[in-house]
């Protein structure tokens, strides 16, 4: 989980947040994940160099330019032996606990090894943390395949 403050120049012509944002949103969310709390888990090499592979974003309710950080959620979909996906929701908590989902986002990464220049496979050790972070269930985009 991660609060990600709104900007102004967040905000379109119609007084909310633009859809490119979001994409900015993710990644503060997946930074945290990957770069923080990864780390301190022991899958420091995550920090070190992930590339976005694919994004998927549902957009379920418009969100009002306020004061007030959003929350975004992140979890671990499914891991592979050189890929992970994240799943995401972008969303408040009201004070009785309702849920007000403004869109719902799933991401494929891919290790990437910078010295090397190319994509590496998931090292053992990632794999571990990454799968305490999976829930199979979380909510996906509707795909309009």
């Amino acid at each position: 989980m991660c609060d990600v403050p709104l900007r102004w120049a967040d905000m379109d012509a119609f007084g909310h947040v633009n859809n490119v944002v979001y994409l900015r949103y993710l990644q503060e969310a997946r930074v945290d994940m990957l770069f923080v709390h990864a780390p301190e888990h022991g899958a420091e090499q995550l920090a070190r160099g992930v590339i976005v592979k694919w994004h998927e974003i549902d957009y379920r309710a418009p969100l009002h330019f306020r004061p007030a950080p959003v929350r975004v959620e992140t979890w671990v979909t499914e891991v592979r032996a050189a890929s992970f996906g994240l799943g995401y929701e972008v969303l408040d908590l009201g004070p009785d606990g309702q849920r007000t989902i403004y869109a719902v986002a799933a991401s494929v990464l891919v290790p990437y090894d910078r010295a090397d220049g190319r994509i590496r496979r998931i090292a053992s050790r990632e794999r571990e943390v990454l799968e305490r972070l999976l829930e199979l269930d979380g909510p996906a985009p509707r795909r309009s395949r």
